[in-house]
């Protein structure tokens, strides 16, 4: 008889391309010397960021969640008769994954799910629970900044179908120009015969807009903050985050939020040993959020070799989950 104890199932292995710390002080100088001010979206989800965020989206004036989750299960059937079986999921930006459990549920025998995010503990997480959830599901996760085009690694068992996954409102994240360079990046991952699955949001009257990212508990504030914390704690600044307010105002003819930490005085602060400079309500933009109409995303798509081929949304047209494939 073999009494040896069962084996803990290993954690699935971490490809590690997260961006040097030399990197993030480039950027973030950078930014600090643009006129007007900016800092990278992309390090706003340290491990405390990725927390709160999770916390904005729970608060109820942040629509985007629960109405993109209600969206995919009222079309769940329909999504994954697009996709097809044994499909791969890879999905940039999977912070806590919520989305992508549910899509693994749906689809017909994934083969494989691949989440690429730069948090890397909420990553490991993240693989450590699908890979218990979904034993026959190979996971490979990838701590990376999706936009620099990591380079990816192989899957074991070859897929069906690879399919990108990019829920939220990640694409709206980017600018005009910068947005059609991210879709063909998409494209190539997804491959020729593969297809992007993306959640895209909607223009729509700005008394909902502006409270889903300046919520009346200030979670969305507390989060754009924890920006300063940590470049405090990792490049050695000195910002006393008391002197920042936060505003996220819609601009209408842009059609985007933008997200701004606003220096409440003059003051002066440092980054890694540079000095930087900061008029009376001066704003420094951390993040940009789009906002579409179907038409003008899909001129987006084609302008990037992508179709559109389905559209979910709303009764009250507030969100869009949509299948792209090339064209």
């Amino acid at each position: 008889m073999d009494h040896r104890a069962p084996q803990e199932p290993q954690a699935p292995p971490l490809q590690d391309l997260e961006p040097a710390l030399a990197k993030m002080r480039a950027d973030v100088l950078a930014g600090l010397r643009r006129k007007p001010k900016s800092l990278p979206s992309q390090y706003l989800y340290d491990q405390r960021g990725a927390r709160l965020f999770e916390k904005i989206c729970e608060q109820p004036e942040y629509y985007l969640t629960r109405t993109e989750t209600a969206i995919m299960q009222d079309n769940m059937d329909s999504i994954a008769e697009c996709i097809g079986p044994q499909a791969l999921v890879i999905e940039p930006g999977s912070g806590d994954g919520r989305k992508s459990k549910l899509l693994l549920s749906g689809l017909t025998r994934p083969s494989g799910y691949m989440p690429i995010d730069i948090s890397r503990d909420q990553l490991v997480d993240l693989a450590d629970e699908v890979s218990g959830r979904f034993p026959d599901v190979e996971v490979v996760p990838v701590c990376a900044d999706f936009t620099e085009d990591p380079s990816l690694p192989e899957v074991a068992q070859p897929p069906g179908r690879s399919v990108v996954f990019l829920p939220g409102s990640t694409i709206g994240n980017f600018g005009p120009k910068r947005v059609e360079e991210v879709l063909r990046d998409l494209r190539n991952l997804s491959g020729e015969e593969g297809g992007i699955l993306i959640g895209v949001d909607l223009k729509k009257d700005v008394g909902i807009l502006e409270p889903a990212y300046d919520d009346a508990r200030g979670v969305s504030r507390e989060f754009a903050l924890n920006y300063l914390v940590r470049l405090n704690r990792e490049l050695g600044a000195d910002f006393r985050t008391e002197f920042f307010g936060y505003e996220a105002p819609y601009d209408e003819q842009q059609g985007r939020i933008e997200m701004a930490l606003v220096s409440r005085r003059e003051q002066d602060a440092h980054v890694a040993g540079t000095p930087v400079h900061f008029s009376r309500e001066e704003r420094v933009r951390t993040e940009f959020s789009y906002k579409y109409d179907l038409r003008g995303f899909a001129d987006l798509g084609a302008r990037a070799g992508l179709e559109v081929k389905h559209v979910w949304s709303d009764p009250d047209k507030l969100f869009s989950v949509q299948y792209l494939v090339a064209a």
